[in-house]
């Protein structure tokens, strides 16, 4: 019987994988097609939408084109309602906008956005009614809805909003073909005053139900010991793809696990790298 050595095993797999690769390839451009039939009929405006936008909704149901397709068209009937100008402006965010936690610079190794979000600057805000009818409708097709119904709703106020306001920023500088982002959320001085279920529930319940496959990787660093209790309350929503994407980092390896995956001259430079911090409302 012939052997075959290392590299020959190695070159055969390579090319499995490649066959294996543009087989699926065929078979998601097949579904898309199937997908865009669907929600065109049932939603004329979906022909503005490019296959990119229907290839993630298509994975995030594991191409389960009914599915996929009822997915999507919901995102549309929730962007139209919550943001019916096309965009929301920061003037709509201003108690969000002064706390100055989050920032937007430089790009990870495969092109993907950076942001920086400090969770110890974070704190609740407590709106009035209209203030809370903003950012209502965006709960009504999500997880997050039943449990929000078991806290002081009027407090919820335009968290979600400011979710939106940073993916809209972050998709405007992203490269093109380029579709996820990486996000460091640093929870230094973190404590009981930043704990927020309904604002970590609602930015998880618009990552997973209305922006799929655009979270590339989330580092959580210097996380303190109180903020597990909080974690294990948000845990059991966050599904499975979700769940491998998220990587807590020890703090004596936080430098070399982000370079990892950030150039050092993409890096902050509160991290060790060479980058300022900009409030990403100023990128």
């Amino acid at each position: 019987m012939m052997m075959m050595n290392s590299d020959s095993c190695s070159n055969q797999n390579k090319e499995e994988e490649e066959e294996d690769s543009s087989e699926n390839k065929e078979i998601e451009k097949i579904k898309i097609s199937l997908m865009r039939t669907i929600v065109e009929t049932q939603d004329p405006s979906s022909k503005e939408v490019d296959d990119l936008t229907l290839r993630r909704f298509l994975r995030a149901r594991d191409l389960d084109v009914e599915k996929a397709s009822s997915m999507f068209l919901k995102y549309l009937k929730w962007r139209r309602g919550f943001v019916p100008n096309g965009f929301i402006s920061p003037s709509e965010l201003e108690n969000e906008i002064r706390q100055n936690k989050m920032f937007l610079q430089g790009l990870d190794k495969k092109g993907r956005p950076v942001g920086v979000l400090l969770a110890g600057r974070h704190f609740q805000h407590k709106g009035g009614v209209e203030e809370f009818k903003r950012t209502f409708i965006s709960c009504l097709h999500s997880l997050a809805f039943l449990c929000l119904l078991s806290f002081s709703l009027d407090l919820f106020c335009k968290f979600t909003g400011f979710i939106v306001y940073i993916f809209d920023k972050i998709f405007a500088r992203m490269p093109p073909v380029q579709e996820k982002f990486l996000v460091i959320g640093d929870l230094e001085g973190w404590g009981y005053a930043n704990c927020d279920i309904r604002a970590y529930l609602a930015a998880l319940s618009l990552v997973q139900d209305y922006y799929p496959e655009r979270l590339g990787k989330l580092f959580i660093v210097h996380a303190p010991y109180i903020f597990m209790a909080a974690w294990k309350i948000v845990y059991p929503f966050i599904d499975v793809k979700t769940r491998k994407k998220i990587v807590f980092v020890e703090k004596k390896k936080l430098k070399s696990t982000l370079l990892e995956d950030i150039d050092e001259s993409q890096l902050p430079q509160a991290y060790g790298g060479q980058l300022p911090l900009i409030p990403i409302q100023h990128t």
